[in-house]
């Protein structure tokens, strides 16, 4: 198998995966080095495909989505209630941020789309392993939205006003 074959494998791998691939995995599959997936990959991405790289994996972006970038505010125990609304109303969150006032912009990527995501998620965080990425900024944070239409963002726009959840300036 060629590189050019092995590298539109990877696309369609990532294509048909419903969630992270990480580069052990399709390391595996090809019978390669976990490096030569990571190169294929950076050969890809310069090649316009669009590959979100997290740290669970390679996820491939659906082209057709659609961005919203939401300024929330809520407690930790609200947390989940927020994620559930997003993904139950068919939008994906593709990460959180914080604007802090002395070190600027702080980002994490943060690929959840199903409620299993969720669950993960917040089972990380009563582990105690971390805590969440707005406690830095008092519970003020943003989260970047995709959705396959302008739609499912204004409702999700509503149903988080509605929640309390849109910061209010």
């Amino acid at each position: 198998m060629t590189k050019e074959e092995r590298c539109l494998f990877i696309v369609e791998i990532l294509k048909n995966s419903q969630s992270a691939v990480s580069a052990s995995e399709l390391a595996k599959q090809f019978n390669i080095s976990r490096q030569v997936i990571v190169q294929d990959i950076a050969l890809l991405k310069a090649q316009v495909f669009p590959i979100i790289s997290t740290h669970k994996g390679y996820l491939l972006q659906n082209v057709s989505s659609i961005k919203r970038i939401f300024e929330v505010y809520h407690q930790d125990d609200e947390i989940e209630n927020e994620l559930q609304m997003i993904v139950d109303l068919g939008a994906q969150v593709l990460d959180v941020f914080v604007q802090h006032e002395t070190y600027g912009k702080i980002e994490a990527s943060l690929p959840i789309k199903s409620r299993k995501d969720i669950s993960l998620f917040i089972k990380q965080i009563e582990n105690g392993s971390s805590s969440p990425l707005k406690n830095i900024t008092s519970n003020h944070h943003f989260h970047t939205v995709v959705a396959d239409d302008e739609e499912t963002l204004d409702l999700l726009q509503e149903a988080l006003d509605n929640a309390g959840y849109l910061y209010k300036k």
